[in-house]
């Protein structure tokens, strides 16, 4: 849905003084529109495109100003909002992504961080909330549900936990590598010449021995603790 008043062409500048500039990606249809229309009574706030898909959004980035914060779902149909995230921040890195999703896991919370996103909000956060969330990110700040902010600090608590011994054998640092390297099973169990089964078994052995209970967590505490070695870990 491509809303009145289109932005003008890219090689302009918007107006300092102009108001916060927003484009909505979400797929659907009635949540977007509500959320458009709370944002058309916002004082200062300026929604000026709402699309239902992240291909739909990055057309509409060749064709317009980038706005000054987006707000994206992750639940995408085609390409997904973690990777249209990563997408927007190459193509305009002042851009400021406040995800709201329904999905409050930490996988989907570490990766969107990771991408580049500066604000988590779940779906059922209040209207005041979405927009002092904008106003936040766009003067620099972040914006976090009280629930995802517990799970981030959680997240960084394991970060910096003691490091110790966790007995991985060959293969298992193996697996935890290919791991790190973003591969799923399908992908592990063809590069190490295992069933996928087996995969599966080194990655729940894998989980209970860094005492962690996520992809996200393991690859986080692989990194920091260098569990691993490779070419693209920091070995100094």
């Amino acid at each position: 849905m491509a809303l009145p008043n289109p932005a003008p062409p890219m090689t302009r500048r918007r107006p300092s003084a102009s108001p916060i500039s927003v484009w909505i990606v979400e797929d659907h249809e009635e949540f977007r529109q509500s959320v458009f229309d709370m944002l058309a009574e916002a004082d200062g706030i300026q929604c000026e495109f709402a699309y239902a898909s992240a291909e739909a959004l990055l057309e509409g980035l060749n064709l317009h100003f980038a706005p000054d914060v987006m707000l994206m779902d992750l639940g995408l149909p085609g390409m997904s909002g973690i990777e249209a995230i990563e997408k927007v921040k190459a193509i305009s890195p002042a851009t400021q992504i406040i995800v709201l999703s329904i999905h409050e896991n930490n996988d989907r919370i570490f990766d969107a961080i990771c991408k580049g996103a500066t604000g988590y909000l779940l779906k059922t956060s209040r209207n005041d909330e979405i927009v002092e969330a904008i106003r936040q990110v766009r003067s620099g700040g972040a914006a976090m549900t009280p629930q995802i902010a517990r799970r981030m600090l959680n997240m960084f608590a394991q970060l910096n936990a003691p490091r110790w011994d966790y007995q991985l054998t060959a293969r298992e640092r193996e697996v935890l590598r290919e791991l790190v390297a973003g591969r799923t099973k399908e992908q592990m169990a063809g590069a190490l010449d295992l069933s996928y089964h087996t995969v599966d078994t080194h990655l729940r052995n894998i989980y209970a021995k860094l005492h962690v209970n996520s992809r996200s967590a393991a690859i986080a505490k692989a990194l920091t603790e260098k569990l691993i070695k490779g070419p693209s870990l920091d070995e100094s």
